[in-house]
């Protein structure tokens, strides 16, 4: 269930199939690009919407004061700046993301905002984590799951970094419910998005990629059983904004 075919070692980047090798690169490439406009980017594509999809995320999560977090994927810090309240100066959040621009435009930002204390910054590809079994009370990841090559290796290693009751959450683009839904959704992701991206980062091919990413994405039963074959108990999801969004929250036990 990773989009991999094993006989030829090719995967999809978008819609475009690309040999497994080359995904890993092209992705860092698109991130790299829309780094700088990435926060101006995400309020304008979702009019804000985004802030409430990770603030119920956050708000719902469980998170203690105290405990040690992995934010995977952790962009500009987003998520790791409300988890970073959350578990106090007593607390760890490591932000972890493969792409070195995505890390410096967070830390600066969470830097200037006066988050430092109880935040680390890590360079690192999800399917390989630097960081030892039962390390972590919980792993999360928004927006960034089917960006990576092989899924189902990524969520081995956020298992194995968990502690024994440790909590995944996904937080990621899935599929609409309701039919109308879909279609407005998809004439906007393809006619409207990459305009915008055009205009406001310059770079039209990143944003239509973003969107032919979220559709290759496994919708949100598929993703509910790739989390329990890769060893985690008890999955559920919620879907957000008729299912364009949904929430997947599974333990390790």
């Amino acid at each position: 269930m990773n989009n991999t075919d094993s006989k030829d070692q090719t995967t999809h980047f978008g819609y475009e199939k690309v040999s497994v090798d080359d995904k890993t690169g092209k992705v860092f490439d698109v991130f790299q690009s829309v780094a700088s406009r990435y926060d101006i980017m995400n309020d304008l594509m979702s009019l804000g919407v985004h802030r409430l999809w990770k603030w119920f995320t956050c708000e719902t999560s469980g998170i203690r004061p105290g405990q040690r977090i992995l934010d995977l994927a952790g962009g500009t810090g987003d998520i790791a700046m409300k988890l970073s309240d959350r578990v106090g100066v007593e607390g760890e959040v490591v932000i972890a993301d493969i792409n070195d621009a995505m890390l410096i435009n967070g830390r600066s930002r969470l830097t200037d905002k006066g988050y430092a204390s109880n935040i680390k910054y890590v360079q690192a590809n999800a399917e390989v984590l630097p960081f030892p079994d039962n390390y972590f009370h919980a792993v999360t990841i928004s927006f960034g799951l089917r960006n990576v090559t092989h899924i189902d290796v990524a969520l081995k290693e956020m298992f194995r970094v968990l502690q024994a009751g440790g909590q995944l959450i996904v937080l990621e683009f899935s599929k609409p419910k309701l039919p109308l839904l879909k279609q407005a959704y998809d004439f906007y992701s393809f006619n409207i998005l990459p305009v915008m991206g055009k205009v406001v980062a310059n770079d039209e091919k990143s944003y239509r990629y973003l969107a032919e990413s979220i559709r290759m994405h496994p919708d949100q039963d598929k993703l509910k059983q790739m989390i329990l074959d890769a060893g985690f108990n008890k999955c559920e999801y919620h879907n957000m904004t008729g299912g364009i969004v949904a929430l997947h929250k599974a333990r390790k036990f």
